[in-house]
């Protein structure tokens, strides 16, 4: 057989593979992927968080961690509302939440400042809509990382993201970095940053360091919990089987890894 008939024959194959079975085989891989995604068999860890509403009322509490947050990871503070650059920050509950208000929503909640940050999903929408993979989620533990090298600044990753989790650079951001610069990379105008569930600690065995901040506060232990959510004996799973706890817009099925007391 020459060539060009084999080549004629190898191409009606394919085509007639994509016309007839071609498309049950790949709904089933895709099918298969986004259970993956969505059990998180993908990875043997799942790094997660508790905030404790409650705690977190107190200003002290949430400075600490937005400040040791900013401080590791050089966050520039940016004046303009229009331009900032936020890691981890405070929303009002109505705004954190707002599938779970009503017009019963208990007094306590209304109105209150509540702790926002990534919510590093087991089926991040970020990560699908990203063209250069400067977002991916780690096998290994779960975390949705951002390469800022990677990126091209198309902003399609915040559109994709529901939770309003990601930063856009307008600007140099390096002369409005307050105090002296700490390891972690510098970034550059025209780059995407977000939370990183502080993977730069996690690697030298320590917590992240809104986490660790909290915990010199007298009695705000538990203000924030983190810890492997596939080991039932950690203490982020003890918390999370003692208290009742919510997440943000879990309709949306993007099964966030951050979860609230309330």
């Amino acid at each position: 057989m020459d060539e060009s008939r084999r080549d004629f024959l190898k191409k009606f194959g394919f085509a007639l593979l994509s016309v007839g079975g071609g498309f049950p085989l790949l709904r089933t891989i895709a099918s298969a992927s986004e259970k993956e995604l969505r059990t998180g068999a993908a990875v043997s860890t799942q790094w997660g968080m508790v905030i404790d509403i409650q705690k977190c009322l107190s200003e002290q509490v949430r400075r600490a961690c937005i400040e040791a947050c900013n401080r590791e990871h050089n966050v520039p503070e940016i004046p303009d509302p229009e331009e900032e650059v936020k890691w981890i920050w405070s929303e009002t509950y109505e705004d954190a939440f707002p599938e779970g208000i009503h017009p019963y929503t208990a007094d306590y909640l209304k109105g209150k400042p509540v702790l926002v940050l990534c919510n590093h999903c087991t089926n991040p929408p970020c990560v699908k809509v990203c063209p250069t993979q400067a977002t991916w989620k780690r096998e290994e533990d779960g975390i949705v990382m951002m390469d800022m090298h990677r990126c091209i600044g198309c902003r399609y990753c915040i559109a994709g993201c529901p939770y309003g989790a990601r930063s856009f650079n307008w600007r140099d951001p390096r002369p409005y970095i307050k105090g002296d610069l700490t390891p972690f990379p510098t970034r550059a105008k025209g780059v995407v940053e977000k939370c990183n569930f502080c993977a730069e600690r996690l690697r030298k065995g320590q917590e992240p360091a809104c986490v660790a901040a909290v915990k010199n506060i007298p009695g705000m232990e538990g203000a924030l919990t983190f810890g492997d959510l596939y080991d039932p004996n950690s203490e982020v799973s003890r918390v999370l089987r003692e208290n009742h706890t919510i997440c943000r817009k879990v309709s949306l099925g993007t099964g966030p890894n951050v979860f609230y007391i309330v």
